[in-house]
């Protein structure tokens, strides 16, 4: 099986999945050190990982700069697939992954330490069906964008 996957399959191959699955979403462009240890922080507080990716379309509604993504959608899910951490990887075209999580509803939504976990939407819907909401910490140092920067500034 695959691990990049539609997600028109993303249902049928979630029920497949050993839980609790734990679920997370990002662009992950340029992946980096603080992606890495973040989805293995994410992956240990259940037994499976779901990585919803942005699509392109979806980065540049973001405003993250009119050069992004700098990798594709499909280069950016083959790239985390690669990761022993990530067991599924789908995409979402919306501004947020509420449509994929209403139809997934996994047991436990993640996001960055970046992120106030309590005024996410994803998390009211995720709690709405029994599951947890964690803020991971950020990894100081370790962004995209700070990445960006440093390449740019050479």
């Amino acid at each position: 099986m695959s691990k990049v996957i539609s997600p028109e399959r993303a249902e049928t191959t979630l029920a497949r999945l050993r839980g609790p699955v734990v679920f997370t979403n990002g662009v992950f462009d340029i992946l980096h050190r603080g992606h890495v240890i973040y989805l293995a922080r994410a992956r240990a507080l259940g037994h499976s990982l779901v990585v919803a990716l942005n699509t392109d379309d979806s980065v540049k509604r973001l405003g993250k700069g009119a050069d992004r993504p700098l990798n594709s959608q499909e280069d950016r899910a083959i790239v985390l697939a690669g990761l022993s951490a990530v067991d599924i990887v789908t995409f979402f075209d919306e501004n947020t992954p509420c449509d994929l999580l209403k139809r997934l509803k996994p047991q436990i939504y993640v996001k960055g330490g970046d992120y106030d976990i309590e005024h996410l939407e994803e998390t009211r819907l995720v709690r709405s069906w029994g599951g947890e909401a964690h803020a991971l910490p950020f990894e100081a140092g370790f962004s995209t964008t700070s990445l960006l920067a440093r390449i740019r500034s050479r």
